[in-house]
């Protein structure tokens, strides 16, 4: 007794254990987390580290370079990269993707202690690391804005009210505050005030620092108590640091610091700007840590704000921004509308095939029991409902029903041959069953490749592939338990019940099924002919898969974009300011824009650069994202002085850095002036690539800076030192914080500086003085050497060489694999020397090295399906036969994406590893039958003839079922369709063309190699 008579024989019991399977799949379902994604993201570390006023080669050299000769000794470490600006270091370790992130944590804490001896003695505050991709977006933006507070104040609640209860929360990474000005007292000297007094700067620091020291006096130990000693008159406003005695003057009187300058209340970072919405604004950019769930993170932090509103004033508004977690769900719902949809159209082709409304139910009930009964096995290997794991739900549409409809159908046949219900699904079950375990198994071998996938590409699709065979395993099930269980039960009308509507498609069927039937005829006595179309179908296959043109991932459009703008780079910040300020005013009059926060400074960019992060109005409101990016790069070319890099926030995010393009180029170096001289022929060269646009470089050699050259006989004959001379600088120009103000809540700092009178020029140096040895005056400019010279805005490393990275974008319909070859060729043509290493970075590295392995997986997918055919048909010959149309298949799922103006990326490149297992059942089907009638003493030719007549309407259904399943994910409009699409269209361009040729190839290819089946 096999496992389908079992089950006829036992309706009880099947009806029971598919209940069971049901509720598991429920209850599977209401575990199972949202996100955009599988979990692909690299376990990376960001480690920074702040010297205010150090220059950027000063950063690197000092702090950059001892801090990445720690890290080197780290084990797992895949990418290590630097970016140095005045006064702030960021290195961000990216580790492989077996590495686990906590673990990976320690060993950087612990590197960064063993670094500490190393680095610069000023550095009071050591180096911070962070579990955070800084090349991944924040999920969630909050405005925090005010009429009537100031812009201090709204910063002292985003931060300590705010961002360090959103930090506190399971998958929050870092709270970014943008445009904060937290609270600080400035000290403002005129340097001119401060000599004629016989001061100078060091003499402010220390009595500033002697002012503020909060030294514990001491405890009284009585007889019978204790008293803790404390002082408490510590210097919090900047009234009281005006008033504040400095020095006392020969004549008995008190030189206040209001007498040589004076105190105020200001922002402790005073070049850094916040802007949305037409007003100044604090702007908390929260990221989440890798591997966190997007909605789940979201869906916190929302909870918290009613909580935020009721403890600011009411005059504080709390705006959130953008949201990413919308377009998740979004995707998401669309998605599954897509499923819905995939199921009407199936069971519609079934319904229309058979014209039996009990048939049909049959398989109706199979399709849903199927695909529920999958999320059981999603939530038990923890698995989330993601784009990746639904898209993979919808493609299962068209293929989890295929099971039932050959089962179905069979029954069908023999009820149409005059047996009795349960006799029919007794027999036909028994007879189809083995074909049935074929089609399952072969159809599921196709993906085993996909779960033995290295990298990021693996890890995104092993749980597509695990999910789909989920799916279709749980379908082999039900159409070998369920199915012919139900099936007894069918009431049957021969021929079908006579539908109006109905009729046109079964005469047309007919006809057509006659039409198969004279041309096959015709066909098989023409072989020859037909195998050289065989052959002529393989070789272009091979043509079109070397020479299409390539492609990563597709463009998505979640509606966002990020702008990184940059401005000539010896701009002043108050001149980046105004310039951003009125760029962002013209995008916000864009009619496609609903929202833009805008952000310039702060200690981790360059003056002259910014960013803008721009939400769109609905995809419904709007154009795609291709002509949203025309159409702003016009309003952008409007406004003079700057430059902005546009693009769009994708799910997928590869590499460490945040660059101005989605691919990156990168070439490291020993010489930093010959890296640099490569570099700038290398863009000469690039920027003429058709199809490459927005080429942009981290290389910025434009600035200008003072370079102070001592004149050490002359200084040290005065007693006056190297550092004493560096010390009197930092405190006039390098923001030195000189005093630190504790509450309750917080903690500022006392910053010392010139007037800002006097940080305009070079001749603002000269009215600078060092104290000498005798304890007089003496100007600087006397005992140095003064002159302007360019110098770098900021340094970067990769793997401790420096390095400068291009970056740039593609026109729409470019491919990334012709742009990627033809710099390859412009290295070869331009000879590089042996001293400049160049590499593709990020997105393009992975791009290049994926597509290095997509041919071996097609390969293997091959492999592994003819030795699952060749295990059940206990035949070396059989499964070349079912394999003969999987040439035709990626034919036209090649030329129907071309003819969509696409590329051949991963996406469509895992829906021709789909077809490879969905193309061979039609093999299947006609090779089974033809095997049993051979048995049965039937020729070879009759046998193969008749297994394509007989099998013409399963195979019809089947195909038809699986192109109308997957027809709306091809033509797909919803969020997220971006990504579905590429899929969709290969799959439906690859059935199209395979039905048409494998109807007649598989037939010849069966003749032509029976003779060495009767052989072996």
């Amino acid at each position: 007794m096999n496992v389908s008579e079992f089950c006829i024989r036992r309706p009880v019991f099947t009806t029971l254990l598919m209940l069971s399977f049901l509720v598991l799949g429920i209850a599977g379902h209401q575990k199972l987390a949202i996100s955009a994604l599988p979990n692909v993201d690299f376990p990376t570390i960001q480690v920074t580290a702040t010297l205010p006023g150090a220059s950027p080669a000063s950063m690197a050299a000092t702090v950059a370079t001892p801090l990445e000769r720690e890290f080197a000794t780290i084990a797992g470490i895949d990418n290590m990269t630097s970016t140095s600006v005045t006064g702030s270091t960021s290195i961000t370790l990216q580790f492989r993707l077996d590495r686990s992130i906590d673990g990976a944590a320690l060993d950087v804490q612990t590197a960064i202690a063993s670094a500490q001896a190393y680095l610069p003695v000023e550095m009071t505050t050591p180096p911070k690391l962070r579990k955070v991709n800084p090349a991944d977006q924040p999920i969630f933006f909050i405005a925090v804005s005010s009429d009537v507070i100031p812009m201090t104040q709204l910063s002292e609640y985003a931060d300590t009210l705010m961002g360090q209860r959103i930090s506190m929360l399971n998958g929050v990474s870092q709270v970014n505050i943008y445009g904060q000005q937290k609270r600080a007292i400035r000290v403002r000297i005129n340097p001119e005030l401060l000599a004629g007094r016989n001061l100078t700067l060091a003499d402010i620091a220390k009595s500033v620092q002697d002012s503020t020291s909060i030294t514990p006096p001491g405890v009284i130990m009585g007889k019978e108590q204790t008293y803790n000693v404390e002082i408490v008159d510590q210097p919090a406003l900047a009234d009281q640091f005006n008033s504040m005695i400095i020095s006392h003057t020969a004549s008995g009187g008190n030189v206040k610091l209001s007498d040589i300058g004076e105190a105020v209340e200001g922002a402790e970072d005073d070049r850094s700007e916040g802007y949305s919405d037409g007003r100044s604004v604090v702007t908390l950019a929260i990221q989440r840590q890798p591997g966190s769930n997007t909605v789940e993170v979201v869906d916190a932090i929302k909870q918290l704000l009613p909580k935020f509103s009721e403890i600011v004033p009411a005059s504080v508004q709390l705006t959130p921004l953008f949201d990413r977690s919308v377009s998740i769900r979004d995707s998401i719902h669309d998605v599954q509308v897509t499923i819905f949809i995939a199921i009407v159209l199936v069971i519609l082709v079934i319904f229309l095939f058979l014209r039996q409304m009990s048939a049909t139910l049959i398989p109706a009930l199979a399709l849903p029991f199927s695909l529920i009964a999958t999320f059981g096995g999603m939530a038990a290997l923890g698995y989330s409902l993601n784009n990746v794991s639904l898209l993979a739900m919808a493609l299962s549409v068209g293929y989890v029903v295929d099971d039932a409809i050959v089962m179905l159908e069979n029954i069908i046949r023999y009820r149409e041959k005059g047996l009795s219900a349960q006799e029919a699904a007794l027999v036909g079950a028994k007879e189809i069953g083995f074909t049935i375990l074929s089609i399952t198994f072969s159809l599921i071998a196709v993906f085993i490749p996909i779960l033995f996938m290295s990298g990021i590409i693996g890890r995104l699709f092993q749980e597509f592939a695990v999910t789909i065979s989920l799916a279709i395993l749980i379908s082999g099930v039900v159409s070998l338990t369920l199915t012919p269980m139900l099936c007894q039960y069918m009431s049957f009308k021969e021929g079908g019940k006579s539908y109006k509507w109905t009729a046109w498609f079964q005469r047309f069927f007919e006809k057509t099924q006659g039409m198969y039937a004279r041309t096959l005829y015709t066909v098989l006595g023409y072989r020859f002919i037909a195998l050289v179309v065989a052959f002529a179908t393989m070789v272009l296959t091979i043509l079109l898969l070397v020479y299409a043109p390539k492609g990563f991932f597709p463009l998505e459009d979640n509606g966002l974009i990020l702008a990184q703008t940059e401005a000539n780079q010896d701009i002043s910040f108050e001149a980046m300011v105004a310039t951003q300020t009125k760029l962002a005013k013209v995008i916000e009059q864009n009619p496609l824009v609903s929202k833009l926060t805008s952000r310039v400074g702060g200690r981790a960019g360059s003056i002259n650069q910014g960013v803008l992060v721009i939400g769109l109005k609905p995809q419904k409101e709007r154009p795609k994202m291709p002509e949203v990016l025309r159409l702003l790069r016009q309003d952008i070319a409007k406004v003079p002085g700057i430059n902005a890099y546009m693009q769009p926030v994708q799910n997928i995010n590869v590499g460490g850095r945040l660059s101005k393009g989605l691919y990156q180029y990168t070439l490291q170096g020993i010489d930093y002036n010959e890296l640099n001289q490569w570099a700038e022929k290398l863009m000469t060269e690039i920027s003429k690539i058709d199809g490459v646009i927005e080429l942009s470089t981290d290389q910025q050699l434009g600035s200008l800076q003072i370079s102070v050259e001592m004149l050490r006989d002359k200084a040290e004959f005065q007693g006056i030192t190297y550092a004493d001379l560096r010390k009197e600088l930092y405190y006039a120009f390098g923001t030195a914080q000189v005093g630190t103000i504790y509450t309750q809540s917080n903690n500022f700092k006392v910053i010392l500086e010139v007037s800002k009178s006097y940080q305009k020029s070079i001749d603002d140096l000269k009215d600078l003085y060092a104290r000498t040895a005798s304890g007089k005056l003496i100007e600087i400019d006397s005992i140095a050497n003064l002159k302007t010279e360019p110098a770098p805005l900021s340094i970067n490393h990769q793997g401790q060489l420096p390095a400068v990275t291009l970056s740039f974008n593609l026109k729409e319909g470019a491919s990334l694999g012709t742009v990627t070859d033809q710099i390859k060729a412009i290295e070869k043509r331009m000879v590089l020397p042996a001293t400049i290493i160049p590499s593709f970075q990020g997105t393009a590295q992975v791009f290049q090295s994926s597509m290095a392995g997509m041919g071996w997986l097609l390969i293997l997918s091959i492999l592994v399906m003819y030795i699952i055919l060749g295990m059940l048909y206990e035949n070396f010959i059989h499964p070349i036969t079912i394999l003969s149309g999987l040439p035709s298949a990626v034919i036209g799922a090649i030329l129907a994406v071309l003819m969509m103006g696409m590329n051949l990326d991963m996406i469509a490149f895992i829906g021709i590893i789909m077809l490879i297992g969905i193309v061979k059942k039609n093999g299947i089907m006609m090779v089974d039958f033809a095997i049993t009638a051979q048995r049965e003493g039937m020729s070879a030719e009759k046998a193969i003839y008749e297994a394509c007549l007989v099998r013409f309407r399963p195979i019809m259904m089947t195909t038809l079922s699986a192109l109308l399943g997957v027809l709306p994910i091809a033509f797909a409009m919803g969020a997220g369709a971006e990504l579905r699409q590429p899929l969709g269209i290969a799959v439906v361009g690859g059935l199209f063309t395979s039905q048409i040729l494998t109807l007649y190839i598989t037939p010849v290819i069966y003749l032509y190699l029976n003779r060495f089946v009767r052989n072996i």
